[in-house]
């Protein structure tokens, strides 16, 4: 039964898809950046806006919504974890505070670009599919609903470019989404931390 389900010889095709290689590569530049030193220079640099709790937290959620952004999101959080702790180390405040905002900063960061969360990278790469698609049967059916659409889309099927999303096409929405939810967080989120 269980051979019938999955081809052998294509059991591990998901492992090429786009967003494991992406997530994989980024987590490696995580790995460099913070041998590198850049996660001690962050440190250095949130240092003196760690004395008030507000900015500490605020200061943080937007570095990390930022990297996310550029970077995988869990690899953002695993890059400013350190920071984090050692900051709320020297100031000795509970970690707990600034670990869940911090959390939420990075998961809200990620929406902003395409590359910032792999559900968008497979998004993007869903949406070249579906319109090869529309194409494939508009061209192949000129009475088609997927040429019907075209045509009521102004789109001429000589002009028509399947193409994923690009870099930037999530930021409109995902940015102001982030940008209210890093506000919620940092103003009153962390306040309702047990």
């Amino acid at each position: 039964l269980f051979r019938s389900l999955i081809d052998p010889d294509h059991a591990l095709d998901g492992f090429g898809h786009a967003a494991v290689i992406t997530v994989a590569a980024v987590l490696v530049i995580s790995r460099a950046l913070r041998n590198s030193g850049v996660v001690d220079l962050i440190a250095r640099r949130l240092m003196p806006l760690a004395k008030n709790q507000l900015l500490h937290i605020t200061s943080l959620c937007v570095v990390a919504a930022v990297l996310s952004a550029f970077m995988n999101n869990v690899g953002a959080l695993a890059l400013l974890l350190p920071v984090a702790l050692k900051t709320a180390s020297e100031q000795n405040r509970s970690p707990t505070l600034i670990l869940m905002p911090l959390a939420f900063a990075s998961i809200l960061g990620g929406m902003i670009t395409m590359i910032g969360t792999p559900p968008n990278i497979i998004i993007a790469n869903l949406r070249q599919e579906q319109q090869q698609e529309i194409l494939a049967e508009a061209l192949s059916d000129p009475s088609s609903p997927a040429a019907l659409y075209l045509e009521q889309q102004n789109i001429s099927l000589e002009s028509f470019d399947p193409s994923p999303f690009g870099l930037f096409d999530f930021t409109p929405v995902g940015g102001a989404i982030a940008i209210f939810g890093i506000l919620f967080v940092a103003l009153v989120g962390w306040r309702l931390i047990p």
